[in-house]
């Protein structure tokens, strides 16, 4: 419901029965909301209250205010969804207005809104899917290892353009496991971004690591290269270099290779490219995950194409890959019986997800696609909102777009962040701040820390004003539009509260 639809049903008291005959018609939301002069509620007006009004015979241009009074249901801006289905549950109603600290009307809960939940970013499966799956169970290749695995991997190698893959439990077991390929051990350095998935850096404290985290660049919210260059200077007058640089690929989008790489090459420091939410993304035609000594995806439930649950180490370097491999099956030496010289880990995927996996393949440009085009919706759609500034996407780049991103700007930004997330919930609209940043996490609050510059904390300003919507690939255009309505309309709240606090 945008704003004009809303104002359209907020009618004075002095409204005939007649005129709100025809406003509950033009309107189609079952519901007026009258209000008195000075704006405030006084009452709401249903189908069922004109039906009582002329059974007591009421003239049709007698107004609205002759009819016997009832105070309205209602709730506040702060309060949730919950809260007002609650509140339908027990008046046997199907909307529930929102009024301000006046008691003014600001919006409209609607129960059909509430049963149609738009999530932030769910699995899309197809029918290519299937036929891999039924092929797992007519052969009975259920457990971990089998032919669908042995494909999901040349395939996906093929795609991110490197020699050779790894399927795996999930990403973060395949950035454990890269650590390790990679001589990480007790007590060494590994630098990785800070605005970033928990994922990325637990494995740092796995191989009981130390972490050291680093800024992002405004221009691209991935890794600065400023504050790698600061973290690098440090840790050489520490003596601390560290194992590893983990470079996160943020919301779909690569970082930038060009200036990040020759840093770590400069002081001989291999690469791990946690592209878990990059599939499908290139940098200068190159495509995501193939630049790390070692590279990661994810094939988790939210992500561009699942598994369910899933992952992929990818390498050229096929020996680190054969090595993952034994690593990831328990460390089984070749040998009749069960013999282990060394530890290992339960990682490997099993034959019916590869299979899954293998048919989402099949179809992830046509999800990426989508996603681009949701992306361009969002931003089209807000062209004219100057608060707004969508997530940079550096020339030569493309995203996957994996989610539509966005900060607020201005004084207050993170209230108004606020504000809109509560909003978008009230409607069942999923959407989130941007992750925040590891630096920031309790369990990191010792870790060192490098800014983009001094004085200049990119990674916790995105994180205080920045939002995540929904943007899965299968969500319809209806529900797309459901979304930007509602998003504008509390990003014009949110300015407007923003403003009054201001006074």
């Amino acid at each position: 419901m945008n704003e004009q639809e809303f104002r359209a049903l907020c009618v004075p008291a002095g409204t005939s029965i007649r005129e709100a005959l025809d406003g509950l018609d033009r309107t189609a939301k079952g519901i007026l909301l009258v209000v008195a002069a000075d704006g405030c509620l006084v009452r709401t007006l249903t189908d069922g209250d004109l039906r009582r009004a002329a059974l007591a015979r009421l003239p049709d241009t007698a107004a609205i205010a002759t009819l016997p009074g009832q105070a309205p249901i209602t709730i506040g801006e702060h309060e949730t969804m919950a809260r007002a289905l609650a509140l339908m549950d027990q008046h046997q109603v199907d909307q529930v207005p929102v009024v301000d600290a006046q008691g003014k009307p600001v919006d409209l809960v609607l129960r059909r809104e509430l049963s149609q939940r738009v999530w932030l970013s769910s699995p899309h499966l197809g029918d290519e899917e299937t036929a891999f799956v039924e092929d797992a169970f007519r052969t009975n290749w259920i457990a971990p290892l089998g032919p669908h695995v042995d494909g999901f991997e040349r395939e996906i190698a093929a795609y991110a353009g490197v020699g050779h893959a790894a399927a795996l439990s999930s990403g973060t077991a395949a950035i454990h496991l890269g650590l390790l390929l990679l001589g990480v051990r007790a007590g060494d350095t590994v630098f990785c971004s800070s605005l970033t998935f928990v994922g990325s850096c637990n494995p740092i404290l796995y191989c009981n690591a130390r972490p050291v985290f680093i800024d992002s660049d405004p221009g691209s919210w991935n890794m600065s290269p400023q504050a790698l260059e600061r973290a690098f200077a440090w840790a050489r007058r520490e003596n601390r270099l560290p194992r590893c640089v983990i470079l996160v690929n943020l919301y779909g989008q690569s970082a930038d290779m060009d200036a990040l790489l020759p840093i770590c090459e400069r002081y001989g420091v291999p690469v791990l490219e946690d592209a878990a939410e990059s599939l499908g993304a290139t940098y200068k035609g190159r495509p995501s995950g193939s630049f790390g000594r070692v590279g990661v995806f994810s094939f988790n439930g939210n992500k561009i194409i699942t598994t369910s649950g899933g992952g992929m180490l990818v390498s050229d370097d096929a020996d680190l890959v054969v090595r993952a491999r034994k690593l990831s099956t328990q460390a089984r030496e070749p040998a009749p019986h069960y013999e282990h010289a060394e530890i290992g880990f339960n990682y490997r995927m099993s034959n019916v997800l590869a299979g899954i996996g293998r048919g989402q393949l099949k179809v992830l440009d046509q999800r990426v696609a989508r996603r681009r085009e949701v992306f361009e919706t969002y931003q089209q759609a807000l062209a004219g909102v100057p608060q707004v500034q969508w997530m940079p996407e550096p020339a030569g780049l493309r995203s996957t777009r994996w989610l539509t991103c966005l900060q607020l700007r201005g004084e207050g930004a993170s209230a108004r962040r606020d504000h809109v997330l509560r909003s978008l919930e009230r409607h069942s609209i999923e959407a989130r701040p941007v992750w925040k940043p590891m630096h920031l996490q309790p369990l990191y609050r010792d870790a060192p820390y490098f800014t983009h510059a001094d004085g200049e904390d990119v990674a916790a300003r995105l994180f205080e004003a920045g939002i995540c919507l929904p943007s899965g690939s299968n969500m319809p255009d209806e529900q797309l539009a459901r979304v930007i309505d509602h998003l504008r309309r509390a990003l014009v709240r949110a300015e407007a509260l923003g403003a009054a606090a201001a006074v």
